[in-house]
């Protein structure tokens, strides 16, 4: 079963992408509602696929990234996207992350971009 981390400051985000997710058979590692706690929970339970917001307080989401990346050069991080971000989806896309998904979350396109990163 491919583990996913759940990252957006918004409770409701997070909740809502858990529930697609868990919905479409994947398994929810953990949750974080900023980079900092992305990197920690990261480090610890080591999920096959990161959902990261890009807006967050704190610590964003393309530091995230970064920093995730130089922990797991194979990491496999999807960016979550307000519609208007699309040169921070580019410069993620060019920092490694595998993909991205728009909100407001559509299930099919999110399931379709997670088991394609994931390639089940």
């Amino acid at each position: 079963m491919v583990k996913v981390l759940v990252v957006d400051d918004t409770a409701f985000m997070r909740k809502l992408l858990k529930n697609i997710l868990f919905s479409a058979g994947f398994d929810i590692a953990g949750e974080a509602e900023n980079g900092k706690q992305a990197i920690d929970l990261y480090r610890e339970l080591k999920p096959d696929i990161v959902t990261m917001d890009i807006v967050m307080p704190e610590m964003n989401g393309i530091d995230a990234l970064k920093e995730i990346k130089k922990l797991d050069p194979n990491a496999k991080v999807v960016m979550c996207t307000a519609v208007g971000q699309e040169q921070m989806v580019k410069m993620a896309i060019k920092l490694g992350a595998k993909g991205y998904i728009v909100k407001p979350f559509q299930a099919p396109k999110v399931v379709e971009e997670l088991r394609k990163v994931a390639r089940i």
